[in-house]
């Protein structure tokens, strides 16, 4: 679902705007979509161009919709693993992780970033889905002494090669060892900050996450204007970068349906650990027996893809039905049809060939290596 600027942002009041809603329409955004209750940008112009910005210079990125769940309390740490399947005992404070969150029966509820400020007080940095509301109930029965809530904290995103060369300039020598999936509590000008090396852009890249949501606008401004002598422009996630790098997007590559087996992310759960989290019988199942399908990544034949797609892409092998595309695009620096997709495990292997029935008519298509760019993800790490 998406909005034009001419239609006067008329979902209603619902629909939350983030603290950096007016920067964004005033640096030119035209088009809005809604993710997490909330206004996100979707449209500063070309994305073919917003792509090519993003991997040769920097963008903004208002993603104050990766709205967080806080948890707190003495029994915080413990609270948090029973959420995750992802070991945690060595997540030392001031670290991130990529984590699942799970129910019972293994499937995926979100992906979030899990932030740890201190021994017991984390941040879940939420995909697309109603965890608050999740772990808030998970909370009534654990017999756990926590609290959980949504803090005034609002996340933007800085990425791309100059990056690095932007945050130097807002926050000195200070931001320079800082490590990737690690966290820095910072203040610019009296802002209040934490600042993450982070982001989904699979590009070097830093987020920014406002812990007073009166000073978006101030923040934004400082930004852009760091940035001016970098390069930047403002921005929005990257449908064509996020495929390069086989970043996962929530309700399109995966659901309460999956399992992170099926995407490969077995390295995710710990099945070793002496710790205790939702889904772990289910999981330790999946594990045992295997599982029926898995994603995989395709090259498609054809003319270039006109945007990302829409709906599910059906795949099929000698007229049999053996899977769908979850995410699809056009890479313009490796000129080719990129694609994510969920197929059966019996046609995953690297050339296995099938056709993708897409709305414009049958395409050829091959299993390939995913991440499609940097596989070794040096651009992030270095």
């Amino acid at each position: 679902m998406t909005l034009s600027i001419a239609n006067d942002f008329g979902f209603g009041t619902q629909i939350r705007k983030s603290p950096y809603f007016d920067a964004t329409v005033r640096w030119g955004a035209k088009d809005f979509s809604v993710y997490n209750h909330m206004y996100i940008p979707r449209d500063f112009g070309d994305p073919v161009q917003n792509f090519w910005n993003l991997v040769t210079s920097a963008i903004l990125c208002d993603v104050a919709v990766e709205r967080q769940v806080e948890i707190t309390g003495p029994d915080a740490a413990k609270f948090t693993q029973l959420l995750t399947p992802r070991d945690l005992t060595q997540c030392a404070v001031g670290q991130c992780k990529y984590v699942m969150i799970t129910n019972a029966e293994g499937g995926i509820l979100n992906d979030p970033i899990l932030l740890r400020l201190a021994e017991d007080h984390f941040w879940l940095s939420l995909a697309d889905s109603d965890v608050l509301l999740w772990a808030q109930g998970v909370a009534v029965n654990s017999g756990m002494d926590v609290n959980i809530t949504e803090p005034d904290v609002s996340p933007l995103q800085l990425q791309g090669p100059n990056s690095g060369l932007i945050m130097g300039s807002l926050f000195g020598d200070q931001i320079t060892d800082l490590r990737y999936y690690w966290l820095k509590e910072m203040e610019l000008d009296g802002i209040p900050l934490i600042v993450s090396r982070t982001g989904w852009s699979s590009e070097l890249g830093y987020e920014l996450y406002l812990r007073d949501g009166t000073r978006g606008d101030e923040l934004w401004e400082k930004i852009m204007a760091a940035g001016k002598p970098h390069g930047i422009a403002p921005g929005h996630t990257s449908s064509i970068r996020r495929v390069e790098g086989g970043m996962l997007s929530y309700h399109a590559d995966m659901d309460i349906n999956t399992n992170p087996f099926e995407l490969g992310l077995g390295r995710l759960i710990n099945l070793e650990a002496r710790t205790e989290f939702i889904g772990r019988s289910a999981l330790q199942t999946i594990h045992d027996n295997g599982v029926d399908r898995t994603q995989v990544g395709l090259e498609l034949s054809g003319e270039p893809l006109v945007g990302p797609n829409t709906t599910f892409w059906p795949v099929v092998k000698d007229a049999d039905f053996i899977g769908k595309v979850t995410s699809a695009v056009y890479s313009p620096r490796l000129k080719k049809n990129i694609a994510l997709a969920m197929v059966s495990t019996e046609h995953m292997e690297i050339g296995s060939l099938s056709n993708v029935m897409t709305p414009t008519g049958s395409r050829a298509a091959v299993v390939v290596e995913k991440p499609f760019y940097d596989p070794k993800k040096k651009i992030t790490t270095n």
